[in-house]
């Protein structure tokens, strides 16, 4: 049987992400058949994985969860945190597997966020190079003008690099409040707040509706539901095409 990396194995596993899965083998916490393995090991899903020294199962006979939550603001989007913040953990504790988050959300954003124990279909959601759409409603302060809106679509640089054109659109105007609708197809860290901060702008709300082919809809805040069949197979269809068009 060919080996792979042993990370991937553990991403596939459900256990975690293959990033969180690489963390912690640099913190010395993975062993392979008993002995600590360092990055870049290779291993075989039939190989006695462990973390903590608690065998995980790599069984690919495992059923795959996939849910979407309404992630209030106040919570980090990890599973754990050594400050004592609020994690999204506690929000899907009632699910019947172990899932962890597609992407993230910062502790002041809201709204959608995907869930899944499929660390193969988790990476290509989060990989940049997939470039999968995510819409956001985001409030901003004081005003707006054709100028700001131009910049915003057509690229601004942060962090020293440009970002990708974006779609903008205003849904309304109130003195000294602006909600807009934005579409991005990368994944920054805090990329719309940063955008808006280039061109003057402070985001007062800023909440994510859609991931691809997925809506939030009427999902109360705190809740989650798994993904309907014909949502799974669009987003798997998004994924395919976004990877097929590189």
């Amino acid at each position: 049987m060919q080996k792979i990396r042993i990370q991937k194995i553990i991403a596939d596993s459900g256990f975690c992400s293959r990033r969180r899965a690489e963390k912690m083998i640099s913190q010395n916490r993975v062993k392979c058949n008993g002995h600590l393995v360092s990055l870049g090991y290779k291993a075989s899903p039939t190989d006695k994985i462990s973390i903590d020294n608690k065998v995980i199962n790599t069984s690919k006979n495992k059923q795959y969860k996939y849910i979407m939550l309404n992630k209030p603001r106040g919570y980090i989007s990890t599973m754990s945190d050594d400050h004592a913040r609020k994690c999204v953990a506690k929000l899907v504790s009632d699910v019947d597997s172990r899932v962890y988050p597609i992407g993230r959300l910062d502790m002041n954003s809201e709204g959608l966020l995907l869930f899944t124990n499929d660390g193969d279909f988790a990476n290509k959601v989060m990989h940049p190079k997939g470039h999968i759409s995510k819409t956001y409603r985001v409030t901003i302060r004081p005003d707006i003008n054709d100028e700001q809106l131009a910049k915003l679509a057509e690229g601004v640089y942060i962090d020293g690099k440009k970002t990708m054109p974006a779609v903008v659109h205003v849904i309304s105007k109130e003195p000294n409040r602006v909600v807009l609708s934005m579409t991005i197809t990368e994944g920054r860290n805090r990329q719309i707040r940063k955008m808006m901060e280039k061109v003057g702008l402070q985001v007062a709300r800023l909440k994510r509706t859609h991931i691809g082919p997925i809506k939030l809809g009427m999902l109360k805040p705190g809740t989650w539901r798994e993904l309907k069949p014909l949502e799974l197979k669009a987003l798997k269809q998004a994924v395919k095409k976004s990877y097929t068009n590189l």
